[in-house]
């Protein structure tokens, strides 16, 4: 049986934000490596990042792309209310038609609920299997629903 062609995206702030505050710990990007490319060939795999230009961040960029992923920045925004801008939310969307409709597989890493619709779509129109990681209590019913898979960010996969 041939090995299936997979893209991985993952929402590095989602990711981020949602292990801190359901474990107080950091997602470990080499076990969710293991585990989302076991058996499977990659063709495409993209860490959606924000860039403050701060030299630990700066590092832990470089480990991805150690580990495999294309990292994609965006500026991190402070508007004058004091709120951030860093959103990846088109950019990942843009990225999943294009790369994962010609996937057999496509790994989403986020709990973000906007991306529903887009899995839904996948699936239906393109038949791609949405395989999807995200920290259980903090991951959109929506998103879990319309996924082919749900992985729970738990134990195995933190540090």
């Amino acid at each position: 049986m041939p090995q299936q062609s997979t893209v991985i995206l993952v929402d590095v702030q989602n990711i981020y934000y949602t292990a801190r505050q359901a474990y107080q710990r950091n997602f470990d990007y080499n076990k969710f490596w293991a585990a989302a490319t076991a058996n499977r060939n990659i063709v495409k795999a993209i860490a959606y990042a924000i860039d403050r230009g701060d030299e630990k961040q700066k590092q832990f960029q470089n480990i991805l792309r150690a580990i495999g992923f294309e990292v994609k920045l965006k500026p991190y925004i402070e508007r004058s209310d004091g709120t951030a801008k860093g959103d990846w939310d088109v950019g990942i969307t843009i990225d999943a038609l294009e790369y994962g409709s010609e996937a057999d597989v496509l790994v989403l890493a986020t709990g973000d609920g906007d991306f529903a619709p887009l899995v839904t779509r996948l699936r239906e129109r393109y038949e791609t299997i949405v395989d999807v990681y995200g920290v259980p209590q903090l991951t959109a019913k929506a998103l879990v629903d319309s996924a082919t898979k749900f992985y729970g960010v738990e134990d195995e996969l933190l540090l």
